[in-house]
């Protein structure tokens, strides 16, 4: 999508958090695609993954040009179409591109919330998203899509508003979360290895960059950027390069509290224990290379669906670009994603 965009914020008050408490200020960041119909019904939310941003479809105004990340599945006339949907995509409860989260501001104390951030779950990232979509004359919405972690959301949309949405589209990514609280554990140790982390306080110190820059350039490798990378930089040295400057990127920009925030949502996640309440169809996308969410997980997942009574089709991506590859290789799934929208429209 050639459109230039611009993120949005939504601000609300007092949001109950599922575990208790309530965050006095509700702050999320998105982006919209498309336009509003008179029912407000024509929405799809499109959710994102862990560490990833709110930016899923056109461009910035320079100087950051960088298309959204399923770019060449949003916009007029593509797989999720903008001239026929409006299309919103939120950066989440917890997350650091601009929404609630441990870097904002306590408002009891005057200082970022830091490791004092709530515990929250997925329940309350997808109502926060339910607030949001509301606020914007949203009624019903025709489907939840994302990766990873925004597979997360969309399965728990499912679960937690059955009768808000018609269909779910979650792609290399799982109905439950895994790893426990050996995950969260093992994160923290890492961080608390830096110097700079100060019990989680480490703004006071100035960070923990290198810890958080050596973090990505692992999780890079495992998702499998190299091999995405691969294939437009054909100069192994400039591949490093790019990957370097990626990780660099992500390491300024990202605030570590948010992971552990995140990583203790996801690992509490549970939505298959809840699919007899799943009315919307299913359309679940894995890729043949990914080490996260491999493709033997498919078999189960589609049982356990088929036995909670729920329409869902499996889609398995032929290709080398592992956790990685829904956006680059949008066009090996994006004819089986608009006939699934256009199904449940008709």
């Amino acid at each position: 999508m050639d459109e230039v965009v611009t993120p949005r914020i939504f601000t609300a008050r007092d949001f109950a958090l599922e575990g208790g408490g309530v965050l006095p200020v509700l702050t999320l960041a998105y982006e919209t695609y498309g336009r509003l119909a008179a029912d407000g019904a024509n929405a799809i939310l499109v959710t994102h993954g862990f560490t990833s941003s709110h930016h899923a479809a056109g461009r910035y105004a320079p100087p950051d040009p960088q298309p959204g990340w399923w770019d060449g599945l949003i916009g007029p006339g593509k797989a999720i179409d903008t001239d026929r949907h409006l299309v919103v995509c939120s950066n989440m409860l917890g997350s650091s591109y601009g929404s609630t989260g441990p870097r904002s501001v306590d408002p009891a104390t005057g200082r970022p919330y830091g490791p004092d951030f709530p515990d929250i779950t997925l329940r309350d990232i997808v109502g926060a998203q339910k607030r949001l979509l509301e606020a914007l004359g949203v009624r019903r919405l025709v489907a939840v899509a994302g990766p990873s972690f925004g597979g997360y959301q969309a399965f728990q949309w499912g679960v937690t508003y059955p009768d808000f949405v018609r269909g779910i589209v979650p792609v290399v990514t799982a109905p439950k979360g895994s790893g426990g609280q050996a995950a969260v554990d093992a994160l923290v140790t890492r961080f608390a290895g830096d110097p700079g982390w100060n019990g989680g306080w480490h703004c006071d110190r100035g960070g923990i960059p290198a810890t958080m820059l050596a973090l990505r350039l692992e999780t890079l490798e495992r998702y499998g950027a190299p091999e995405v990378v691969a294939r437009t930089v054909a100069d192994p040295a400039a591949r490093r390069a790019r990957l370097q400057e990626m990780a660099e990127t992500w390491a300024r920009e990202f605030d570590p509290n948010s992971m552990i925030a995140l990583r203790k949502a996801a690992v509490r996640f549970d939505a298959e224990r809840d699919f007899a309440r799943l009315r919307a169809k299913v359309l679940y996308v894995l890729s043949r290379t990914d080490r996260l969410f491999p493709p033997s997980l498919a078999p189960g997942v589609m049982d356990r669906l088929a036995k909670a009574g729920v329409p869902a089709r499996y889609v398995e991506l032929d290709t080398t670009l592992g956790h990685m590859a829904s956006g680059p290789e949008w066009a090996m799934w994006a004819p089986a994603l608009r006939e699934f929208l256009d199904g449940l429209q008709g």
